[in-house]
């Protein structure tokens, strides 16, 4: 996909916003100042200009802050890891319920503290920032004039989303990995696809491919640097190339090679594997339930 000089500008703002967050946390030595989600709201708000995100900017700061204040609460919790990623997935829905917002990387942000176990403020502090300053971002480029309003969700759209998900928490609980209850940019993208009409398999493979691919990455290139910045500066252009590739826009892909930088030694080994896993079963759920109605949408008109 060849880009416009508007779009290249775009990118390179995105780009240099990323790593200054990186660079905070660098300078501070507070890992829990690198958020994830922030690359993949930066590609969807300000590359992307993703209608379904941008359509309402203030939410992009009330949602994700919003959860991420309720999964470090959640997090403060004497219960099991699994059982705090659960419990915060239900509580992540009933506030988007409530705001009226689809906004998918809210359920990453709201993951983060319990996966790398957040406990200082300074978390909270750099969520309200970063997240301001891309509403901010999003005002001043003035793409989200004339976008429809966000729909509320769906109560069927939320029990299927459950369902799945309560199946991913039990089986990898009892499998005994539950480090791997919550996969936050994969969950992102379910939640997004699970909102599509249709899902073809061509689209769920390309989407698996870039997820497991990012994760990789970002894993690869920090086990050879150390080093945040570093990391941060070699990676996100390597996955731009792999979306490019791929032809695909997928902004939770750019969260990868961040959340590399902060997860605890025994998920980070196991985030390649753990992303591919998670995205097959995610996305291949929606893919298969797509299918299957499809099958009995055309057997009914058989009839």
């Amino acid at each position: 996909m060849s880009l416009t000089k508007l779009e290249v500008r775009d990118y390179l703002i995105g780009f240099v916003f990323v790593l200054s967050m990186v660079t905070i946390a660098t300078l501070l030595g507070d890992y829990e100042i690198i958020l994830p989600e922030i690359g993949a709201l930066t590609a969807g708000t300000w590359i992307y200009h993703n209608s379904s995100w941008i359509a309402q900017p203030f939410k992009i700061f009330l949602a994700p802050s919003g959860t991420a204040v309720i999964g470090f609460l959640v997090n403060q919790l004497s219960i099991t890891y699994a059982e705090k990623v659960y419990l915060t997935l239900l509580l992540i829905l009933l506030l988007l319920s409530v705001l009226r917002s689809t906004l998918a990387p809210s359920f990453a942000t709201g993951l983060l503290p319990i996966i790398i176990n957040a406990t200082h403020w300074s978390f909270i502090v750099a969520i309200l920032v970063f997240t301001l300053s891309l509403t901010v971002g999003v005002l001043l480029q003035g793409h989200y004039r004339g976008k429809p309003a966000g729909q509320p969700l769906h109560v069927s759209h939320m029990l299927g989303f459950t369902l799945v998900a309560s199946v991913w928490v039990a089986a990898v609980w009892l499998a005994g990995f539950p480090q791997m209850a919550g996969i936050p940019p994969v969950l992102v993208v379910f939640f997004e696809v699970s909102q599509m009409p249709t899902y073809p398999g061509k689209l769920a493979i390309k989407q698996i491919i870039a997820l497991a691919g990012a994760a990789t990455l970002g894993v690869l290139i920090h086990l050879v640097l150390a080093s945040w910045l570093l990391t941060t500066l070699i990676a996100l252009p390597l996955v731009f190339v792999l979306l490019q590739l791929l032809r695909i826009k997928l902004p939770a892909a750019y969260a990868f090679p961040l959340l590399a930088l902060v997860l605890p030694t025994n998920m980070f080994h196991t985030l390649p594997i753990a992303a591919t896993l998670a995205a097959c079963f995610f996305l291949g759920s929606v893919f298969a339930f797509r299918k299957v109605t499809a099958l009995r949408g055309l057997a009914s008109e058989n009839d």
